[in-house]
């Protein structure tokens, strides 16, 4: 019978103490690799198309954020967190947050249209597909850059759902503009949601100490909330954090200490 088999071979106990251990680098080398993946991203109208780069500002326009700029914006926050800056853990939620406002409104703005096409009677409505879809290659780093990607792939399917419900008169031209300028607006205030962030490279034991870097980071950034600063609130998706849960909990009781001022 063909398959992989299992043999064993009958061995002298006195060739035993001769068989060679492996090393721990030899055992290393003999595990499994890093997992690498493909990840794509497949659009088929152009107002979907655009929400991923973006636009350039100009003397004449403002620039306007799209996937790329948002997933950019994330590296430095990603960062952050995982040093163990609390201010990048509190943006972290402020992101989240965003993201599940966005996924919400987008979720029930697709269903209230493709209620709208399912209501006719005797006609069964699809929405159109671009004959020529385009494909993006995604390589984010962290999970809510993937996380945005997802919406504009569902914001993707709203635009194609609405064009449709216009095009056999469900909808008005005006109301499908209407509704597309708000669920585009929707999900660019996602994007922005990282707006703000400043990597400063502090700590979470530095804000307790009331170090320079303290009050650098609260000026422009305001006041870590408790929960937040204690380490028991996170994001559901944020990093793995160089300092455990563990010893931040001796931390809790803790209260900054102002800043001292330079001596002259």
């Amino acid at each position: 019978m063909g398959g992989a088999r299992l043999s064993t071979q009958e061995l002298d106990p006195s060739q035993l103490a001769q068989t060679p251990v492996r090393s721990d680098q030899t055992q290393v080398e003999n595990l499994p690799g890093v997992l690498r993946g493909v990840i794509t991203l497949t659009l088929e109208t152009r107002q979907a198309q655009r929400m991923v780069k973006g636009r350039p500002g100009s003397p004449d326009k403002p620039s306007i954020i799209g996937l790329i700029g948002f997933a950019n914006l994330l590296r430095a926050i990603w960062h952050g967190a995982r040093t163990d800056d609390p201010y990048a853990d509190w943006w972290l939620l402020k992101v989240h947050a965003a993201l599940d406002q966005a996924d919400q409104a987008l979720r029930e703005q697709l269903e209230a249209v493709e209620f709208s096409l399912t209501a006719i009677e005797a006609i069964s409505v699809a929405p159109g597909r671009s004959v020529r879809p385009v494909r993006t290659l995604l390589r984010f780093s962290n999970p809510y850059a993937y996380r945005g990607a997802q919406l504009v792939a569902k914001y993707d399917r709203l635009v194609r759902t609405v064009l449709t419900a216009q095009h056999i008169g469900v909808m008005t031209r005006d109301e499908s503009e209407r509704l597309l300028a708000a669920s585009a607006r929707q999900l660019r205030h996602a994007f922005l949601s990282p707006m703000g962030y400043r990597l400063t490279g502090i700590t979470r034991s530095e804000l307790l100490q009331g170090t320079a870097k303290q009050a650098q980071a609260q000026a422009s950034m305001g006041e870590v909330p408790a929960e937040i600063l204690s380490g028991e609130l996170r994001a559901p998706h944020a990093p793995v954090r160089s300092i455990p849960a563990s010893k931040l909990a001796q931390h809790v009781k803790l209260q900054p200490q102002p800043a001292k001022a330079d001596s002259p």
